[in-house]
């Protein structure tokens, strides 16, 4: 049990260290954005995040949704 234990934090650190080197080792070092309008190919591909597609659909839309009457 505490064979695996010892190999599983093992392995995370590891993990962390890769996931880091950027970061620690370059001056000014900073992960990329990973949010989908930050991205050139999502852009030459026309595709949007799901907010700006909504808010696009609502400002194309005319008739709205309607109430319904009681």
């Amino acid at each position: 049990m505490i064979e695996i234990l010892l190999l599983s934090t093992l392995i995370i650190a590891i993990g962390m260290s890769f996931f880091c080197v950027k970061v620690l080792f370059r001056k000014n070092g900073r992960f990329s954005s990973q949010h989908i309008h930050d991205s050139q190919a999502m852009k030459d591909r026309g595709i949007h995040c799901v907010m700006d597609q909504d808010r696009e659909m609502r400002r194309q839309s005319t008739c709205g949704v309607k109430e319904r009457e009681k």
